[in-house]
């Protein structure tokens, strides 16, 4: 009587090739086959987190450079860049009135590429806030901040507004003169605004002069609290495009 050959044993990397790309592992987290197809096209964003917040689904005049000027992404590219530099200017920097001023010239001449990481920091920050003014001017031009999207436009008015506010408290940062001076200014300026103006003033020095208290609270705000609040803000921001039936058409 004829027995059945056992089949020949597989080596340890071909179980674990099968088990990853042929099995539950690659299935569990690819859902969706090679985006081939105009369905496995839309389930490759359906179903990634990152992704989902755009729609499936284009208008033909989007994709045109002329239609958005892709102003909207060059600020997302800009915020992504600072958070870059900033977390590496982060490693070099301590935000103490004793080490501050002296830490930015040290990052300058004795950290190798120091000074370029400033400087990609500080332009990237100004090319932000004209980048999304311009962005809300097409879109303010091309009308599309009307109806269902008039939500969203007042999600932009927030973003612009925290920008603004990300490069005022970075500002103070580097401790020079020209620093101290704008913050002691912008400050004032706050403090003469009606009902809450000397109280907004307290809050932002956590006294009534530019201290040490100030520093460490400006630093705070610009490194945790306002990226988190511009991120969210910008996530909510995509996921209203999608909501709202994509990109407004060409008028």
């Amino acid at each position: 009587m004829a027995t059945a050959e056992r089949p020949p044993a597989r080596g340890f990397n071909e179980q674990l090739y099968d088990l990853f790309f042929n099995n539950y592992i690659w299935k569990s987290i690819f859902r969706s086959g090679y985006p081939n197809t105009p369905r496995n096209q839309m389930l490759v964003v359906a179903t990634n987190v990152f992704l989902h917040l755009h729609p499936t689904r284009i208008h033909r005049t989007h994709v045109k450079i002329t239609h958005t000027y892709c102003l909207g992404g060059l600020t997302f590219f800009m915020f992504l860049g600072l958070t870059v530099t900033g977390v590496l200017l982060m490693f070099y920097y301590v935000p103490s009135v004793e080490r501050a001023y002296a830490d930015i010239q040290a990052l300058e001449t004795n950290v190798r590429f120091g000074s370029l990481m400033r400087n990609l920091h500080r332009w990237m920050a100004h090319a932000m806030i004209i980048t999304v003014l311009l962005h809300m001017m097409r879109v303010f031009y091309t009308g599309a901040y009307k109806p269902p999207r008039e939500f969203n436009w007042v999600v932009g008015v927030i973003l612009f507004i925290l920008t603004l506010l990300l490069s005022f408290t970075g500002y103070l940062l580097p401790w020079d003169q020209l620093a101290f001076w704008a913050i002691t200014v912008g400050t004032t300026m706050v403090g003469s605004a009606p009902i809450l103006g000397d109280e907004s003033k307290f809050l932002l020095l956590g006294g009534f002069s530019v201290g040490p208290n100030a520093l460490i609270r400006f630093y705070t705000l610009h490194v945790i609290a306002l990226p988190l609040l511009a991120a969210i803000f910008m996530a909510v921001h995509f996921w209203r495009v999608r909501r709202d039936g994509g990109l407004a058409r060409p008028l």
